[in-house]
């Protein structure tokens, strides 16, 4: 058969486009839990007796449980997909669970069993991202990952807008009081299931896993032997894999740190302010809206930029203007600041995603992609927690919310750094062993996918 490296370099074969609008479905649960979660959980915080600071210290923590929560699950999850025709099925189950959890979430309940199945939901969700990143090796090959992986950010943000602006449509209607906040909310986080649940089916349907271990007795035990034997055994430049996820747990921390704890962050800044909720809710979503704008052309740019250029090279540059967004978001006091950090955030946040996670494929064995994936999240996941816990100490310490980012500036400046030192080890060892012979080991199969999007089977 023909293989993928001789397809037009502008097409798609129809299973990478089906992995790639699965990230425009699962990005406007994002959106929801960067945006309109955040102002429920203050109105119940209000409610409580929860306000200011200690609002985002208490939404700081939450969001740190979860990612704890993940940072756990993920590689034993992950592990386990490796497994012989189980990325699918987990897959979908994961992904469903959190459907079912976004539409709950916009059921008036208390403030406790809000967070109850907001954990659960957004758990859900950051699993199912475990088995989608994986699915990367199985829909594309390594010369089109940084292209499949770039677009799949890009249509994401700019895809999740439609919702989006449906959802802030129905948000302002509720402010203006021809609905209630209630059926609002209701009507929102329905919308926003049936959207996911409209781009999950066409990957869930289509997919075949080609990497694979094969299913042996005992599935469950050896799954957590090989999870944690997984840096015992010979991998292909452990040494350079290690220092990677290292830097990575370290820069990743301010990305998704700002992600989860930026409207928040803004609505403590600017109430603070005295400035009147209307007015400071209509801007932080505006903002964030533009945000995804300028996000989409500037992953689609990463990809490309990443095909003539060294994409090592690109992701010290994103991390490098992370570093800028975490300085300047110290000082940050009025809305045209909050503003200018969002169309940066655009800027450099698709690209140090995508790169990350397409830079990754390219080093870690094919045939354990899920296994490895899911260690990435546990770094990830990581870091997130500890940023977020990072902000809710600093926080509540100093009763100020801008010194909650010095530290998050601190952990992307060391993440920096050591990447540099992962790039450079990574580099020495292409140079001495050629550059596929990190992700193929002696396992891994040599199939690649079809150019009509169909997979060759595992032998």
């Amino acid at each position: 058969m023909q293989s993928t490296k001789v397809k037009k370099k502008s097409s798609f074969t129809p299973i990478e486009k089906k992995w790639i609008m699965y990230d425009v479905g699962n990005s406007a649960f994002t959106l929801l839990c960067s945006v309109f979660i955040p102002f429920i959980v203050k109105d119940l915080c209000e409610a409580n007796g929860i306000v200011d600071e200690a609002y985002q210290t208490f939404w700081s923590i939450v969001t740190s449980v979860v990612t704890l929560a993940v940072a756990v699950i993920s590689p034993i999850v992950g592990t386990f997909a490796d497994s012989e025709g189980m990325k699918k099925p987990l897959f979908l189950g994961s992904a469903l669970i959190g459907i079912v959890g976004c539409v709950l979430l916009g059921i008036p309940i208390p403030l406790a069993a809000f967070v109850a199945v907001y954990v659960i939901t957004r758990m859900s969700y950051n699993v199912s991202l475990v088995f989608y990143d994986s699915m990367l090796t199985d829909v594309t090959d390594m010369e089109r990952v940084d292209k499949i992986s770039s677009n799949g950010y890009a249509w994401g943000y700019i895809g999740s807008c439609i919702p989006f602006i449906i959802s802030v449509g129905i948000y302002i209607l509720a402010t203006f009081g021809f609905i209630s906040y209630t059926v609002a909310y209701i009507i929102m986080f329905i919308l926003n299931a049936i959207w996911w649940l409209c781009f999950t089916l066409p990957l869930t349907k289509s997919f075949k896993q080609i990497h694979f271990v094969k299913r042996q007795p005992n599935a469950i035990r050896n799954s957590f032997k090989r999870l944690f034997s997984v840096f015992k055994e010979k991998i292909p430049n452990k040494k350079g894999v290690l220092i990677f996820l290292i830097a990575f747990f370290l820069y990743i921390d301010g990305v998704y740190t700002i992600i989860d704890l930026a409207t928040t962050y803004g609505t403590t800044i600017f109430s603070g302010a005295g400035m009147d909720d209307m007015m400071v809710n209509i801007n932080l979503v505006l903002a964030l809206l533009l945000t995804q704008i300028i996000a989409f052309p500037c992953a689609i740019i990463s990809g490309m930029l990443a095909k003539r250029c060294d994409n090592g090279k690109l992701i010290m540059v994103f991390i490098a203007g992370y570093l800028g967004i975490a300085i300047f978001a110290i000082w940050l006091s009025q809305i045209w600041q909050f503003w200018l950090l969002a169309v940066c955030v655009g800027l450099f946040q698709g690209g140090v995603q995508a790169l990350s996670r397409s830079y990754f494929a390219k080093i870690i064995p094919v045939d354990k992609s899920g296994e490895f994936f899911g260690i990435m999240d546990i770094f990830g996941k990581g870091a997130s927690f500890i940023g977020t816990m990072l902000v809710a100490i600093v926080t509540a310490a100093t009763d100020n919310a801008n010194y909650g980012v010095i530290p998050i500036s601190c952990l992307i400046g060391v993440g920096l750094i050591v990447f540099i030192i992962a790039y450079i080890q990574i580099k020495n060892y292409e140079k001495a062993n050629g550059s596929t012979a990190m992700m193929t080991g002696d396992s891994a199969p040599a199939q690649a996918p079809t150019t009509d999007g169909t997979d060759k089977k595992s032998e």
